[in-house]
């Protein structure tokens, strides 16, 4: 985290006005506790510790038990002035690591608004830590960009709790008697999403699978550094370890003929020495901790098979089937490590908006926004970590006498057709100065002098884009229907950030081209319609498209050293499922999602509500959210909650299944 700037400080000096008039301050606010278990027994995302793990959790299991309090302030200062300051004390026993109670700059930080608001000038303003709405989508945040978002509970928690109120400058302005402009400067901070740092959050219950194949212990990329390091070993004792073995591959090692060297088609051979080392207590192996392949026992008679396919690969040595054991001795020793690169303390972000009330009973606005997007995107980059160098990465096809070329680089031809890309092709790291990595050296084939062991490191940054945008509504009388409105939003960012995968590269074990970010142009827009039937019960419809502008997809199939063919195709990753699990989920260009929310008061003074939001996304995954508010007393309010997910496990909302839960609330307010 970067500290408060200059602008942040001054912002909170202003408020307090020296000289001003204290009015006395009123306080008020509730005690809450909120109790959630899961409704479903399984294993969620980052559960498991290694691939052999097959805990879970069970239906009726603690999901959250949170008690909080929220205390409000308010007061006057002179005659044009008021303040107002949230305080919040909260605490789950349930929470993972920075989840359980206090932590800045998230939902659950100790102070969630504080802020003056004055006017000066015919101008209003709201000075300091705040929250500002630009869009009211049901279930989704669209043009509501100028706050951040917590999605430790996915997007269950009411959008008031989740956006993350930030500092800010915060001017508006009457034009005429239907219209408003409004000028923003804002802290620049990240949404905070589950699993972004360098533990992993691996009990979370809402760990997006985009997440865990960055940061996941047995499935992340963070880790794949470990695996490789563990799977480079003095090959049966050689002298020179691995560096000879140019034209020795995984796939060639599992699938290749006894005589060579090969484990005559027992991938699970493979797999023992680079899980458990080449004898017995090896210190070397590291006994199932990370991504491997998915056997359940060592490899001997009446060993189960480990399901190795590189066609349909699960794990890290299926995807890299033409990785040589040349290019295992460049990251022997390999370690990883998770940074964060954030903007500058003085960075801001700026906004600003017009919005007009015509005659005809049609509302618009236009929105604008430059800033940092809150969403973080991540680079891998090999590091020298003493130095702080970052290396350059070599790909080159074997030489005279089965060493690497080390000048030979991977032709352009070779690069851009299908078959064409050796399969022997060896991952070279070195140095500004010209040395290489790894146990052995690559030119000589002697020990290295060279004993730095490279480092994978992942950087979190943000990425500064423009939004623009606009929303609309129109309320339509249709007389025997009653009032139907008619609404949209529209928001088109320029520069947003996409995964893009590379399977060929990642074939080679080339990590750090294989995943990358690029940028890419993104149109989204929400259309719904919003009726009352029944006397009182809203519904509301919505129809929610983001099309991707700059979406790649360039199939390719490519071939193994033995033969075999798998796809190496290079497309855009779906950002919030893609994982070793399940191939490297591809994006698609256009994504869609359905929504139907109801909403309708209940009891003799209509003093309790009921609410229903089901959500479709169109790959077949689903969300359905109930809610009830019950009040017992005006100082005593009851709630219910059940947030069901199902259907495809690849979606945003299938694969959350397992974390389905059903939670209960009580809130004493007080003034």
């Amino acid at each position: 985290m970067y500290k408060r700037s200059v602008l942040y400080r001054s912002m909170l000096a202003a408020m307090l006005l020296p000289g001003a008039a204290l009015a006395e301050v009123e306080i008020s606010g509730y005690l809450k506790n909120e109790t959630a278990v899961f409704t479903k027994s399984g294993q969620r995302t980052g559960q498991a510790k290694t691939m052999l793990d097959t805990a879970e959790h069970n239906a009726g299991d603690l999901m959250k038990f949170e008690n909080s309090a929220r205390i409000f302030f308010n007061g006057d200062i002179g005659e044009e002035s008021s303040w107002h300051g949230e305080l919040n004390l909260i605490y789950d026993t349930e929470g993972v690591d920075d989840y359980k109670g206090h932590e800045s700059d998230t939902q659950n930080d100790w102070f969630r608004e504080l802020y003056l608001d004055t006017y000066a000038f015919g101008w209003d303003f709201r000075l300091g830590k705040q929250q500002v709405v630009w869009g009211t989508a049901d279930g989704i945040k669209l043009l509501d960009i100028i706050n951040p978002t917590d999605y430790r509970e996915l997007n269950q928690n009411a959008m008031e709790d989740a956006r993350i109120p930030i500092w800010m400058l915060n001017a508006e302005k009457n034009i005429g008697e239907s219209g408003n402009i409004q000028f923003i400067v804002s802290q620049v901070e990240q949404n905070k999403i589950p699993g972004l740092n360098d533990s992993g959050d691996p009990e979370q219950p809402f760990l997006m699978k985009g997440v865990d194949s960055i940061t996941g212990g047995v499935n992340g990329f963070l880790n794949v550094a470990q695996s490789f390091s563990n799977a480079a070993l003095p090959f049966f004792g050689s002298p020179i370890g691995l560096v000879p073995f140019t034209t020795f591959t995984v796939d060639f090692f599992v699938n290749g003929p006894p005589a060579m060297g090969g484990s005559g088609g027992d991938p699970t051979m493979l797999n023992d020495i680079a899980q458990y080392g080449l004898a017995a207590g090896d210190p070397n192996g590291n006994f199932g901790v990370t991504n491997l392949m998915p056997i359940t026992g060592l490899n001997g008679p009446g060993s189960p098979d480990s399901g190795w396919n590189s066609s349909n690969p699960t794990s890290a040595f299926e995807y890299m089937g033409n990785a040589t054991f040349s290019t295992f001795n460049t990251f022997a020793s390999a370690t990883s490590r998770y940074v964060t690169d954030y903007p500058d303390d003085m960075d801001a972000n700026f906004g600003t908006r017009y919005k007009h009330s015509m005659d005809s009973g049609l509302n618009f606005s236009v929105n604008y926004f430059y800033h940092y997007d809150a969403n973080p995107f991540i680079e891998m980059d090999w590091y020298d970590p003493n130095t702080n160098e970052k290396l350059q990465v070599q790909r080159v096809t074997p030489g005279a006498g089965g060493m690497p070329d080390t000048t030979t680089n991977l032709t352009a031809a070779q690069v851009g057709s299908d078959l064409t890309v050796d399969p022997t092709t060896t991952i070279l790291v070195k140095n500004a100065a010209g040395a290489y990595y790894g146990d052995f050296d690559p030119i000589t084939g002697a020990p290295n002098a060279n004993t730095t062991a490279p480092e994978l490191r992942f950087t979190e940054k943000l990425n500064r884009i423009h939004s623009l945008g606009g929303a609309l509504d129109y309320a339509w009388d249709t007389g025997s229907m009653g009032s139907i409105v008619l609404r949209g939003e529209i928001l088109y960012n320029k520069d947003e950030m996409q995964p893009v995968v590379d399977k060929r590269l990642l074939a080679v074990g080339d990590l750090t081209n294989a995943l990358v970010m690029e940028e890419a142009d993104m149109l989204k827009y929400v259309l719904g319609a919003d009726i009352t039937v029944a006397t009182n019960m809203l519904v509301s419809a919505q129809f929610i498209q983001f099309w991707n502008i700059d979406f790649i997809e360039e199939e390719r199939t490519c071939k193994t050293q033995v033969g075999g063919e798998f796809d190496c195709s290079r497309y855009t990753g779906d950002m919030p499922t893609m994982n070793m699990s399940n191939g490297m989920y591809k994006a698609r260009e256009f994504k869609e999602f359905y929504s139907l929310f109801f909403s309708k008061p209940f009891g003799g003074s209509q003093e309790h509500r009921w609410n229903n939001i089901v959500m479709f996304e169109e790959t077949g995954g689903w969300w359905n959210r109930f809610d009830v508010e019950y009040s017992f007393t005006d100082e005593i309010i009851g709630a219910f909650e059940w947030n069901n997910y199902w259907g495809e496990e690849n979606t945003t909302f299938g694969q959350f299944a397992d974390s389905s839960n059903v939670q209960l609330g009580l809130r004493w307010i007080f003034e």
